[in-house]
């Protein structure tokens, strides 16, 4: 069935469950069972539109005065009518108001065209070929006479109604507006009457030039227009107002103009579309991925996109156009064709209708079916020419977000490494900066772009301005660097680091900053009573603190472990004699020989036993 293999093109979709095979109707569409029995090719699919069609409401003859003015009305102009081979509107509303048949003066102004002529095979106006309204077209008198019962003929394109030479014989161009609308009514009557019925022939098409007693012609040039020129609104909304205020019946070829090749020339048609620059495979099916890159949140969505769908070989066909998802097509619809007798191609805007309100992947798509209904061409061509698709897509990003936590905003960040002795340095201090996922996977990426210190920067060593310029920092991601107090002198610091970001280099991208706080401060190691020299008094601190439990480096604690015990006193005894000048650097000092310990030791007992008399004496 042509409705079933037309579902089964669409299995990628229905994959992804963005499409259904049931198309949306517009206001022209067939009832959706109109067609259901034309399941076959060639003469099987002629027979089926036969019966098809031939259920109609007769029209008279004389009824086609009033009728036509309402089938062929200008839906632009109210109360005129376009008239065939020119489409002039004329204004039949002030022809005659008041007569028997207002907008008819009995052919003074406009006439019945038959647009298949009675000579060519019409028995009568009064038999059903001869009142049927699909072959008859209001026209001004003159025109209709300038035809008489020529065969068509002419070359499509840019061309005004009349005679032209066409293989050697005059013959009939009904203008360029009317030529495909004009092949499609006499595809139509070849289908509509096979002889069968009382006072009517077999109407038949012809190539060339045939006899008036043979039919009508040139169907090489009905079917180049066929192809040329698709049905127009004009051309639907007429077939429509036929089928609902008058006969009751269609014309097959207006609804489904991709049939005429089967009815009307053979089952091999090789037509072959294909998106160009892409691979096309065996089954001639293509696809091109349409990325229309990143964005920011509530940015612009960016511009559609050209591109170009082929047919290659020389049959005529044509396609359809659906859209899924968010996309969008500057194509659309059943109506889209390719000429025949010549390779060709169209252009096509692919794009997406969406918002950018919220980050995620916005995404369509759009896919190209060859309507063409004859399998006999091979494989990837007419009916067996699988779909070529468009998947469009668009990211777009929540704006990153520089954190010293990995899971909320944190944008400052103290650290103070206490007190360090001069010349030890301290343990290292490591952070993490994070780029805070906002939407997973759908966070721009944050570059690291400078670092500005101040404040006493030199007192500390720090990894930060390495990365600065080349660290990138993915949504949800983090880095490791590491400080430390570089304790090359005596003093209290405290020096602030602002961190810069910024967002991936995207329209709309966001600076923002972090700032990191260091502070610390440091000391002459053994110096216990803070007089920056290492000697014999601080050695009495030692000894009379000696056993408290203190804060680490308070009193005589020299190694930091809150305890004043010997640890402190070798502490104390390896840093003898280092001086710090009065900026605060350390001098270093001759540290006496081992063998020297003993007379230091004495010295400084000598002094404590002194100093404790003296202040013996004192006390008395």
């Amino acid at each position: 069935m042509i409705q079933q293999r037309r579902c089964t093109s669409w299995v990628v979709l229905l994959l992804i469950g963005v499409w259904h095979c049931t198309a949306h109707a517009d206001a022209y569409d067939p009832p959706p069972t109109y067609y259901n029995a034309a399941t076959g090719t060639g003469a099987t699919l002629k027979s089926q539109l036969n019966s098809i069609i031939k259920v109609e409401t007769a029209m008279s003859y004389d009824a086609a005065r009033s009728s036509l003015q309402i089938t062929d009305a200008d839906p632009n102009n109210p109360g005129h009518m376009l008239t065939v081979y020119d489409r002039t509107s004329l204004n039949v509303a002030a022809i005659n108001p008041s007569g028997p048949i207002p907008g008819w003066d009995s052919g003074t102004t406009w006439n019945r065209e038959h647009t298949w002529p009675q000579s060519r095979g019409i028995a009568n106006t009064s038999a059903p070929d001869g009142s049927d309204l699909f072959a008859l077209r209001p026209a001004l008198t003159a025109n209709n006479g300038d035809r008489g019962n020529l065969n068509f003929g002419g070359a499509y394109g840019a061309q005004a109604a009349g005679v032209v030479t066409d293989g050697g014989s005059s013959k009939w161009y009904p203008g360029d507006a009317d030529a495909g609308m004009i092949a499609r009514e006499e595809f139509y009557m070849a289908v509509r009457y096979d002889g069968t019925e009382a006072n009517t022939t077999d109407l038949e098409l012809f190539n060339g030039n045939p006899t008036t007693s043979q039919g009508l012609g040139d169907l090489s040039r009905l079917l180049e227009w066929n192809y040329a020129a698709p049905p127009d609104m004009f051309e639907r909304k007429r077939n429509q107002i036929i089928f609902d205020q008058f006969q009751h019946n269609r014309d097959p070829f207006t609804d489904h103009p991709e049939w005429v090749w089967s009815v009307f020339v053979n089952q091999t048609n090789d037509s072959q579309l294909s998106i160009a620059g892409s691979t096309v495979n065996s089954d001639g099916s293509s696809t091109r991925n349409v990325d229309l890159g990143r964005v920011f949140v509530n940015a612009v969505v960016p511009a559609a996109q050209s591109f170009t769908i082929n047919k290659s070989d020389s049959n005529g066909t044509y396609y359809g156009v659906t859209t899924a998802g968010e996309a969008t097509s500057s194509l659309s619809g059943r109506f889209n064709n390719m000429r025949t007798n010549q390779t060709d191609s169209k252009t096509v805007s692919i794009g997406l209708s969406t918002s950018t309100s919220t980050a995620g992947l916005k995404s369509g798509s759009v896919t190209i079916d060859n309507l063409d209904v004859t399998t006999g061409g091979g494989s990837g061509h007419g009916a067996n020419d699988a779909n070529d698709i468009f998947n469009v897509s668009l990211t777009v990003l929540d704006h990153s977000t520089p954190s010293f936590a990995s899971n909320s905003a944190s944008n400052s960040l103290t650290h103070d490494f206490g007190h360090v002795p001069i010349g030890a340095g301290s343990s290292a201090f490591t952070f993490d900066v994070y780029n805070l996922l906002a939407t997973a996977g759908y966070t721009a990426d944050m570059d690291f772009d400078s670092v500005v210190p101040a404040g006493n920067s030199s007192a500390f060593s720090t990894d930060i301005a390495a990365s600065a310029g080349s660290l990138v920092l993915a949504g949800g991601s983090g880095h490791t660097f590491m400080s430390s107090l570089a304790a090359t002198s005596i003093g209290t610091f405290s020096a602030t680091y602002m961190l810069n970001f910024s967002d991936e280099n995207l329209p709309g991208a966001l600076n923002k900053s972090i700032s990191l706080m260091l502070t610390g401060s440091t000391f002459l190691a053994g110096d216990y009573n803070g007089d920056n020299v290492v000697d014999a008094a601080d050695y009495v601190v030692w000894r009379h603190t000696e056993g408290e439990s203190v804060t680490a480096y308070a009193a005589a604690d020299g190694n930091g472990d809150g305890i004043i015990d010997d640890g402190d006193f070798d502490v104390w005894r390896s840093n003898f004699g280092q001086t710090a000048t009065g900026s605060g650097a350390l001098v270093a000092s001759s540290v006496p020989e081992p063998t020297s310990t003993v007379l230091i030791l004495a010295t400084v007992i000598a002094a404590v036993v002194h100093r404790g008399r003296r202040g013996h004496r004192l006390d008395q």
